[in-house]
C-alpha cells in the first residue's frame, strides 16, 4: 500500500494532515459497525468509491483489484450464513432450493460490512503517507516515540525484505544454472526462510543499537522533522465528512 501510495500523493486528499483523513475513516467506521442496514452499507461503499475515483483518482479497476480480498471475505460470510447457521432456512430446505431467508439477509447485510470496511480502509491507505501519519501520531497525539520508530524501522523492512529474497533466489538460481521462476515452490520458500529470518533478526538489532543511540526514553521532549501540518482544508474535510455521514444514516 506504501507503493500504491506514492502514486495518489499528489491528489487532493494527499495534501491534508493524516489525523484529519483518519478521523474521518474511524467516523466511517463507527457508524458502519453499528449499522445493520444493507442500503447504508452500500451507500458508504458508494461515496467512498465515487471519492476514491473522482477525487484521488484511483483508477476502477486497480480499486476493484484491491476490493478483491474483501469481496471474497464478504462471501464467507453469506456463505457460513447459508450452510452452517443452526436455524438456516436454506439449511433447512436445501433440498427444495429455497434461498430465501434471515440466513440470507444476515449474510449479505455481514458481507456488505466488510465492503464497507474494506473501502475505507482502502481510502486511508490510499489518501495517507504511512511516514507523516506516524509524525503526526507523536507530535499531537503523544504517541510513544520508541513505539513510532518501530514503526518507521517495519514500514522499512518490509521492502528490504522483498529485495533480499529476491537476491538470494538469484543467487540460487545461479548456483544451480536454472532461471529464477516467477512464482517459487514451496521447497525454495522453506529453504529461504531461515535465511529471511536471520535478516531479520540481524536488522531488529542493529535497530535496537540505533535506537539507543539516539536517546529514546532519556528525555520527555524531543524536536521533530516533517510534521505535518493543518490548514483550512482540514476541518472543512471534517465537517463535510461528518455531514456526509449523518446524511447517509438519516436517509
Amino acid at each position: 500500500m506504501a507503493a500504491l501510495y506514492e502514486k495518489f500523493a499528489h491528489a487532493p486528499l494527499g495534501r491534508l494532515n493524516p489525523l484529519t483523513v483518519f478521523a474521518v475513516c474511524v467516523l466511517f467506521f463507527a457508524g458502519v459497525a453499528t449499522s445493520f442496514n444493507p442500503a447504508f452499507q452500500l451507500s458508504v461503499i458508494g461515496v467512498v468509491a465515487l471519492v476514491l475515483v473522482g477525487i484521488q483518482r484511483v483508477p476502477p479497476l486497480l480499486l476493484l483489484a484491491l476490493m478483491v480480498p474483501f469481496i471474497l471475505f464478504g462471501m464467507g460470510f453469506v456463505t457460513t450464513n447459508l450452510l452452517f447457521r443452526q436455524d438456516s432456512d436454506f439449511a433447512m430446505h436445501i433440498a427444495s432450493g429455497d434461498n430465501s431467508g434471515e440466513a440470507l439477509s444476515a449474510g449479505l447485510t455481514l458481507s456488505l460490512r466488510a465492503l464497507a470496511i474494506g473501502s475505507i480502509s482502502i481510502l486511508f491507505a490510499l489518501s495517507v503517507d504511512p511516514g507523516a501519519f506516524v509524525r503526526a501520531l507523536i507530535a499531537y497525539l503523544k504517541f510513544p516515540v520508541r513505539l513510532g520508530y518501530a514503526l518507521f524501522v517495519a514500514m522499512q523492512l518490509v521492502p528490504d525484505l522483498l529485495t533480499e529474497a529476491a537476491q538470494m533466489r538469484m543467487a540460487r538460481a545461479m548456483r544451480v544454472g536454472k532461471p529464477v521462476r516467477r512464482i517459487p515452490r514451496p521447497r525454495e520458500m522453506a529453504a529461504l526462510a531461515v535465511p529471511l529470518l536471520a535478516f531479520a533478526v540481524r536488522r531488529a538489532g542493529r535497530s535496537a543499537i540505533a535506537m539507543e543511540a539516539r536517546g529514546f526514553g532519556a528525555i520527555p521532549a524531543r524536536t521533530m522533522v516533517g510534521v505535518p501540518d493543518f490548514s483550512w482544508a482540514d476541518p472543512a474535510f471534517l465537517v463535510a465528512g461528518s455531514a456526509v455521514l449523518v446524511a447517509l444514516r438519516v436517509l
